[in-house]
């Protein structure tokens, strides 16, 4: 019996997107894809959510992949609440399965900085029963370290919970850390397959 939802937060909780932020911030063109590629497409974006390494060096680490492009980096690094929205949806999502007696929890990939300056987006942290951010334990995923990491922290047996995350690699590890997941697309499509687990959506 599923008693746990979990839910990751980019493009699930809140809408996340880098190439609206790009274009907000006026980067086309060629210093579009060079700026990308330096920055969310590169490993070391995984490293800024992992959070191990100080601000500086990531920023450094991101110039140094296109060190002709250092002021766009730099207007993206300052700018990043523009990539972050929260959903229409997402409080009252959130607040329904409580009514029905489940418990909610957040596994997601989020680095500090971004945490800091995108709180304001995310009200629906409140009223969660426990978070694992990636920042705060220095993992992130798929790895399987997180997924036993949110398991340990809140006492959680993973066949009764179900996670929900719009990336495929981190939906695999989640079946294969024992629980049921679901791969995001949207509310309603969430909304089905919860209910073919079982789980109360009415």
């Amino acid at each position: 019996m599923i008693r746990n939802i979990i839910f990751d937060v980019g493009n699930v909780l809140v809408e996340y997107s880098w190439e609206r932020m790009l274009k907000a911030l006026h980067i086309t063109g060629e210093a579009y894809d060079a700026v990308a590629k330096a920055t969310a497409l590169s490993p070391m974006w995984n490293e800024l959510d992992r959070s191990r390494m100080s601000d500086e060096a990531i920023l450094e680490g991101f110039i140094q992949n296109a060190p002709e492009y250092e002021k766009e980096i730099r207007l993206v690094w300052d700018n990043i609440p523009e990539s972050i929205h929260c959903y229409d949806y997402s409080v009252e999502w959130v607040r329904k399965f409580k009514k029905k007696g489940y418990k909610t929890y957040i596994l997601s990939n989020y680095s500090r900085r971004g945490y800091e300056m995108t709180k304001q987006e995310l009200p629906f942290v409140s009223d969660m029963d426990g978070v694992v951010f990636s920042f705060e334990v220095c993992q992130t995923k798929p790895e399987p370290e997180i997924y036993q990491t949110l398991f340990e922290k809140y006492n959680l047996k993973p066949e009764e919970c179900v996670f929900m995350d719009d990336n495929e690699k981190n939906v695999i590890a989640a079946r294969e850390a024992g629980m049921q997941a679901i791969w995001f697309k949207n509310k309603e499509q969430a909304e089905t397959e919860l209910e073919k687990l079982g789980v109360d959506i009415s």
